[in-house]
Parts: C-alpha cells; sequence; structure tokens
C-alpha cells in the first residue's frame, strides 16, 4: 500500500519551515526567506540599455536594480500598453525571475508567470505546451482547442502541469482565474506610479502544497495560529478539501519539529557524507561552479562476489542521490562519480535505476549521460537557494 505524503508547516528561529514527509524519511525542506521577492511582479524604469550585451538594467522596488536580458525577453510589456523600442526612461512591466545571489543584481524578466496547480500561464510566450509527463497524446489533442479557446484574443500561452491529466474541468476552471489574474495586473499597471508592486507570490508553504501530485497528500498539518488561518482560506478556495486534510497542532509538551524530527533532518542535510544501508556513503561537496557526488564502498562486508557488491552499492546510491538533491535542493550541474563498474549491462541498469529515482521530483532533473570516465552527469533546475545556504543564513546571524 502506497504511503500518503505529509506536508508539515512550523517555524523554525523566527522562519516558516516547510517539510514534506512520508513515513519516516524527509522528502523535502525549505525554510522561507524573508528577504525573497522571487515571483513579485513590479513597474519598473529602464536605468539603461546596454547595446554590446542586448539587456537592460532596470529600477524597481525601494531603490533596487535588476538586470533583463533582451535577449530572453523578446516582448516587452510597457507599464502604458503601448509597443516600442526599448529605452532609457521607459517604464516596463517585470517580474523577478532570479533572487539577487552575492555581488549579482536580481534577473528580472518580461514574460509574467502566474503558477496555478493544474497550468502556468505565461506572458510574453504565447504557446501551449504540456508537460512531458502527460504522454496521453489523445487527451492533448483533445484538450488543445478547448484551450486555444480560452486563450483567444490574449497575449499569453500556457504550460499544463502534470496534475491537470484527467482533471478537465479544474484545468480550464483555474486557467480562466489565471487569466483575470493576468488582466487585473496589467490594468493595474495602467493607474500605478512607477516601482509599486502589482503582484505579490504567494508563500513558499503554499508554493509546496500547490505542487504536491494529486491524490499524494494525505494531510497538512501546523502549529501556528497565522499560518493555518492562510491555509484554511487556501483550502476554502481550491479543492484540496476533496483529498488533503488540514489539521491544526496543540501538543505543547512536544513540538511539531521534534515530533517529526526535522531539526535532525535540518543537521542532516548540511553533512558531507551521507551513510547507505548497505554500509557504502556518498559524500557530497557543493562548489561554485557545480555539485560533485562521491560513491564509497564504505563498511560494507557482504558475501557477494565484487561485481554484485558494486552493482548494489551504485543501485543505492542511485537512489539516495536523488533524494538528496531534493532534500537539499541542490541545482545546476551534478556529476556523481559512482564505483566503475565493468559490464555495460550494469552501467544501463545503473542510469535506469537513476533516471526513475529523480522522477517524482517536482524541479526539473535530467541525467544527461555517463562520461568515459565513467562519472553521471545531470542537470536540476535552480528555482531558489540551496538549503545549506539557507540555513547559514540564520545560524550566521
Amino acid at each position: 500500500m502506497k504511503t500518503l505524503n505529509k506536508l508539515i508547516v512550523t517555524r523554525w528561529h523566527d522562519r516558516v519551515l516547510t517539510a514534506l514527509v512520508s513515513g519516516k524519511e524527509t522528502l523535502e525542506l525549505g525554510l522561507e526567506d524573508a528577504s525573497s521577492i522571487l515571483g513579485n511582479i513590479y513597474i519598473g524604469k529602464v536605468q539603461k540599455v546596454v547595446k554590446n550585451l542586448n539587456s537592460a538594467f532596470v529600477d524597481f522596488s525601494d531603490g533596487r536594480t535588476g538586470y533583463y536580458s533582451l535577449t530572453d525577453n523578446k516582448v516587452t510589456l510597457f507599464a502604458d500598453g503601448r509597443d516600442r523600442k526599448l529605452k532609457e526612461g521607459d517604464e516596463i512591466i517585470v517580474q523577478v525571475a532570479k533572487d539577487a545571489v552575492k555581488t549579482k543584481d536580481p534577473v528580472l524578466s518580461g514574460n509574467l508567470n502566474f503558477s496555478g496547480k493544474y497550468a502556468v500561464l505565461t506572458a510574453g510566450k504565447r504557446v501551449i505546451g504540456f508537460s512531458s509527463k502527460i504522454d496521453d497524446r489523445e487527451w492533448k489533442e483533445r484538450m488543445h482547442p478547448q484551450i486555444e479557446q480560452l486563450l483567444d484574443g490574449k497575449s499569453t500561452g500556457v504550460i499544463i502541469r502534470t496534475n491537470a491529466y484527467g482533471q478537465e474541468t479544474k484545468l480550464l476552471r483555474e486557467l480562466s482565474a489565471l487569466l483575470e489574474q493576468f488582466d487585473r495586473v496589467m490594468n493595474l499597471a495602467q493607474y500605478r506610479t512607477c516601482y509599486s508592486l502589482l503582484y505579490e507570490a504567494e508563500p513558499d508553504y503554499l508554493k509546496a502544497l500547490r505542487n504536491c501530485p494529486n491524490g499524494s497528500l494525505e494531510e497538512v498539518v501546523t502549529d501556528q495560529p497565522d499560518l493555518f488561518a492562510r491555509l484554511q482560506e487556501y483550502f476554502r478556495i481550491s479543492d484540496l478539501s476533496e483529498t488533503t486534510g488540514l489539521r491544526f497542532y496543540e501538543d505543547k509538551l512536544l513540538s511539531l519539529a521534534k515530533l517529526y524530527s526535522l531539526e535532525y533532518a535540518l543537521e542532516q542535510s548540511c553533512q558531507k557524507r551521507v551513510w547507505l544501508k548497505s554500509g557504502g556513503y556518498l559524500i557530497i561537496e557543493c562548489t561554485e561552479a557545480m555539485v560533485v557526488i562521491d560513491v564509497n564502498t564504505g563498511k560494507y562486508s557482504g558475501k557477494k562476489n565484487l561485481a554484485d557488491t558494486i552493482r548494489l552499492i551504485n543501485l543505492e546510491a542511485a537512489q539516495e542521490v536523488a533524494h538528496q538533491l531534493r532534500l537539499r535542493n541542490l541545482s545546476g550541474i551534478i556529476m556523481v562519480d559512482f564505483i566503475d563498474m565493468d559490464t555495460e549491462e550494469d552501467k544501463a541498469l545503473l542510469m535506469d535505476t537513476l533516471k526513475a529515482a529523480v522522477r517524482p521530483d517536482p524541479v526539473k532533473t535530467t541525467v544527461v549521460d555517463m562520461t568515459p570516465l565513467n562519472l553521471v552527469e545531470m542537470t536540476r533546475k535552480k528555482e531558489k537557494k540551496p538549503l545549506w545556504e539557507q540555513i547559514a543564513q540564520i545560524t550566521t546571524k
């Protein structure tokens, strides 16, 4: 019988802590970054257009400056609604696509995204796309004209998420709501002053709730009254109550974080060494350029021959690599140095196992290839800071 997940929402060091747990295993951890403006939409003013970089620097909210790529933004949304060539002093509508990192400015985009449980509305990209995890061609062909009809005359496209499969009515209802949300932002921009916040992104714990696959979540549990009230409102306007429970935890003797061993999970997520049940272990190193993971035999003392031993440890390591990438929110280029195997059959089995292990990850993760040196290349889309960096922001204060 499949174990359903629970979403735990609490506070740790005054920061909202979200954990997705399955039985005794923690699948995901996230700490809300109070300084994050990711996903917010503003009216910005072009400070400078840099032709040789085909980009612009745009001032927005509280004197901040962001980087705006003219290559990535084929269509610029001007606050007054008129289309023209971008120049210094123009007021444009921008969304924060990436938070500031160290000395780098935030990355701004004119390709506005409005995310729902079943679809993502995209302004600036006028295409209809479907999640690669939906492989029912007939269903996609049936839905395409209905979606086109809703988008008729709109300067928007849409990406249909995996959750939408088999949920035609809910998808079309949500898509209509997202279109209304887009229209509100565009209309608001014509009356608001420069640097105004037009749209504030949902907090991380609501995003985590929205991104859970249909039918995978048993309940949401929180011990924070203010967060419980916000979750109640979210449940009221969504269809979550059909499949998922919402519970307020009130035990004063045992905190929610201790009940689910979340402090221990946070501590372990910062360790370089991760032990496997077989006695082998992973070493996880985060560098500026990439994440490097080394697989070792460690304390394994089985009676199998060497080839069987290596196969067993590598297959277990593949599962744990997928788990750690998701748990720690590691992204970018990832290189995994599995223990060398001699046969092509064992190598193929390892790659298939790794691909299957990363498939449930809601963040796009790609197993690229195995190099001639037997290093496995992977990529994982960067959506927010890695967990170790989120924790470091708290513990170094």
